[in-house]
């Protein structure tokens, strides 16, 4: 196999993920590098993260909301949905590996990863609705 070469698309695409928490979706990523690169598409976006992903450089998620959200943090965690804002922010798990082996006592396979999901409203959601209720 050919080894991959590096291209400006995909460093930008990285870099814009890099330091994020938000979890972007490819269209998030798009809107926000378009302005800098206007010959950039977002099919170009889309493959990129798709390549990083495949690559193992970055994680795509599901997180149940219709659209596939992307984590540059590969290690081990759960993801959060705010059923109010929409919001997915990260969870951390403090032994992933014993939940992994309880499930695996009672599973004739083998289970290779873990993706947690939890949804429910998120600390600033429900600090504006504890306010609401106050007034």
């Amino acid at each position: 196999m050919t080894p991959l070469r590096n291209s400006k698309q995909r460093d930008i695409i990285r870099q814009a993920l890099m330091n994020r928490t938000d979890h972007p979706t490819a269209e998030t990523i798009y809107a926000e590098l378009k302005p800098q690169y206007p010959r950039l598409s977002l099919g170009t976006v889309y493959r990129n993260l798709m390549l990083l992903k495949n690559l193992g450089e970055i994680q795509s998620i599901d997180i149940g909301d219709g659209v596939t959200h992307f984590d540059y943090d590969i290690f081990p965690h759960a993801h959060f949905l705010c059923s109010r804002c929409g919001r997915v922010s990260d969870i951390k798990i403090r032994d992933i590996e014993r939940i992994k082996n309880s499930f695996s006592r009672d599973f004739k396979g083998r289970i290779t990863t873990c993706n947690v999901n939890f949804i429910g409203i998120c600390p600033e959601c429900l600090n504006e609705e504890n306010n609401d209720k106050e007034q």
